[in-house]
């Protein structure tokens, strides 16, 4: 069997025909680089506080959203999920998986990566197929530009709803994760409870998922 060419941008696994070809500030990075693990360290690409605030000053910034679900044997949603975290108010918020994507970071990785970050290591998503996402939202710093509101930045996000097989332990920031009936995700109050347009967000993926 012959060895499968790998693209230009890609991660070298070290069997790959073209691992030793050089890629500079990547050259002694694996795939498994890209998921951050327990040990809380950052991965490639990361940006400190000050970089991603310039950055955010002068450029729309590209995000993936998740929205996990736990599937039946005949792979309709059973379960959603949502994640609890304390809010800029002190107050707690639903929220979803929500992350940038890293440079040089393929959108698998990125969406890997922040569930593994939110979720534990032990999840067990799912991966989409296809990266086609369900939709696309665009976050302004500007209350009334669009229904999806971030006062930090101008945001582009890439939505995907990813299957949850493993045990989640929730890392980082999150404070708990709350699987639901799709039918109670429905009901405005619960949609109420997750600022900045990411309640439409999960709305559009129980539409979409049928």
């Amino acid at each position: 069997m012959g060895i499968m060419p790998v693209l230009n941008d890609e991660v070298p696994d070290e069997g790959d025909y073209d691992a030793s070809r050089r890629r500079g500030e990547f050259d002694n990075i694996t795939p498994d680089d890209f998921i951050r693990g327990s040990d809380g360290g950052n991965p490639p690409g990361w940006l400190d506080s000050s970089e991603i605030d310039d950055l955010r000053r002068k450029m729309p910034i590209v995000y993936v959203e998740v929205v996990p679900v736990r599937a039946d044997d005949f792979g309709r949603i059973s379960k959603v999920g949502t994640l609890l975290h304390v809010g800029p108010d002190g107050m707690i918020e639903r929220t979803l998986i929500c992350g940038r994507v890293l440079f040089h970071e393929s959108l698998r990785e990125a969406v890997a990566r922040n569930i593994s970050k939110d979720l534990g290591d032990i999840a067990l998503p799912l991966l989409p197929v296809s990266l086609q996402p369900f939709t696309v939202a665009e976050f302004f710093p500007t209350p009334g530009v669009s229904e999806f509101y971030d006062p930090r930045q101008h945001a582009v996000t890439l939505c995907y709803v990813v299957p949850i097989a493993g045990d989640c332990k929730p890392q980082d920031e999150t404070l708990d994760v709350e699987w639901v009936d799709p039918v109670e995700v429905r009901r405005p109050d619960f949609m109420a409870q997750m600022a900045g347009g990411h309640g439409e967000i999960l709305r559009r993926a129980i539409g979409w998922a049928g």
